[in-house]
């Protein structure tokens, strides 16, 4: 019997999957207000009826009480959240906050059975994290000079990221030191300079005005990203690049911008992979090796992803089902890899939802970027929008072998509380400016509600006085001459 729920189940979880992302992109589609907040309330019943079912499931195969309880304590946090927000900031996007309760709970279904401590932990942190980050709209709303700390920023990005070179608190790991501990907490100051650089751009663009000033913002952001080389974190060099050029493409419109980045991208890898192969670039010709053909190197540094393709490929279109697969063959499956084991237990047909789910969220973001009026809030929302579908595009492809493996996490799914932390951040923000948007909007409709009105009573007044004109023999001309008598 058991075995009859778990398939039933696994089926359950691919079609509620499905009806979550049709109406992530029916919310784009929909004309008013009313037709979006009724498919977010609908959406809202597909996410727990999928975080059901993965612990549903996982529980017939365990027998275990703690599968339960982590499903109560998770289920109740969930709807504080989108209870509370949705409360206090009543006009926030709602596909936005159902995005970041689908991703945390399949995260959170992920990682209790790959990994029970991890996935306390992570709920643990992830949980402060939403708390904290949830005040961020209402502290934004306070902060009228985000726009002028473009020094501030600057300045507390690179030294936020130098700390990784601070004896005893930076750690080298997979090859790259952009790690620091503190007790047993483990940070990555990448994941929150990308927000400061966002902010540092923007606000940069915003007072550039001649080329020279464009030049010193492009050169102290090439900075950013020279101390990155040196950490050999070259997945976070390539969201801040990405990142940058876009955005200046946004703020200029100047197509020069972008094919010359992209060139000045592909000289700057030519010569750093012949001067530098054997010193930065050492652990990045090893993927490079393996993403070219990981069978041959399946015994040593292909064996990653050699076992990430195996276990996608195990899982076909409709998975194997929760904790009947072995993704624990793949190392750092939790964090770097944790779509392949999805896409084994849940089935590719959920991988192909959860990218589009994801491409949704980015198209929530660049909405908001477009129908912003302030050029430092649309360029700060499109860099954010640009950097988070950057991150899951290098993740899935990394580990789908469309690309070299660079090592980042994927967004509010993989563990890791720097990676959960500044996602969260980000997308608080954007939920600032989406209000902001928003309250333009009806600031806008109501101007123009009274202009049709004020032109509807002018018109009435116009037929008025014809009418009364026409009685007395004339008839009324708008102008300063009054009443013409008909000849």
């Amino acid at each position: 019997m058991s075995a009859l729920i778990c398939t039933i189940s696994k089926y359950l979880i691919l079609i509620f999957m499905a009806l979550f992302t049709i109406k992530c992109f029916l919310y784009f589609t929909a004309k008013t207000r009313v037709k979006r907040k009724r498919i977010v309330n609908f959406q809202v019943v597909d996410i727990f009826a999928i975080h059901f079912l993965c612990h549903l499931t996982m529980y017939l195969n365990t027998r275990e009480m703690a599968v339960i309880w982590y499903y109560l304590i998770e289920l109740l946090i969930s709807i504080l959240y989108v209870v509370i927000f949705r409360i206090v900031y009543t006009e926030a996007s709602g596909l936005i906050i159902n995005i970041v309760t689908f991703l945390m709970l399949v995260g959170y279904s992920m990682l209790t059975r790959l990994d029970r401590d991890m996935a306390v932990k992570q709920f643990i942190l992830a949980s402060i994290a939403l708390f904290m980050t949830s005040f961020i709209p209402f502290i934004m709303g306070k902060l009228r000079t985000m726009k002028n700390w473009t020094v501030l920023y600057g300045i507390a990005g690179i030294l936020l990221l130098l700390t990784v070179f601070i004896p005893g608190l930076g750690q080298n790991i997979y090859g790259a030191r952009n790690w620091i501990y503190i007790g047993s907490i483990s940070l990555q100051p990448m994941e929150f300079v990308k927000i400061i650089f966002v902010l540092f751009v923007a606000s940069g663009l915003v007072k550039a005005k001649t080329m020279k000033e464009i030049i010193i913002n492009a050169i102290i952001s090439v900075a950013f990203m020279l101390v990155l080389a040196v950490e050999k974190d070259f997945g976070a060099i390539t969201i801040f690049y990405i990142t940058y050029i876009t955005m200046l493409y946004l703020a200029t419109s100047r197509p020069v911008f972008l094919f010359g980045g992209v060139a000045l991208a592909v000289i700057a890898v030519i010569i750093g992979y012949f001067i530098f192969k054997d010193t930065l670039f050492a652990h990045i010709i090893v993927r490079v090796q393996a993403w070219q053909d990981p069978w041959a190197y399946q015994d040593t540094g292909g064996y990653q992803l050699s076992e990430s393709l195996f276990s996608i490929g195990t899982g076909g279109f409709t998975g194997v089902g929760l904790g009947n697969g072995k993704p624990y063959l793949i190392p750092i499956v939790t964090s770097d890899f944790i779509f392949s084991a999805i896409c084994e237990e849940l089935g590719t047909i959920f991988g192909l939802c959860l990218i589009l789910v994801y491409i949704s969220g980015f198209i929530a973001m660049a909405n908001v970027a477009a129908k912003c009026k302030q050029p430092f809030y649309k360029y700060m929302t499109f860099g954010f929008a640009i950097s988070f579908i950057t991150q899951v595009l290098l993740n899935i492809g990394g580990v789908t072998r469309f690309i070299p493996s660079t090592g980042v996490t994927l967004p509010l799914i993989s563990y890791g509380l720097s990676s959960i932390f500044s996602t969260l951040i980000m997308f608080s923000m954007v939920q600032y400016i989406y209000v902001l948007v928003s309250r333009e909007g009806e600031k806008a409709d109501e101007e123009e509600r009274k202009l049709r009105a004020d032109a509807r009573t002018a018109a009435d007044r116009f037929r008025a006085a014809n009418r009364a004109a026409r009685e007395y023999g004339g008839e009324w001309n708008d102008s300063a001459f009054g009443p013409v008598e008909r000849p």
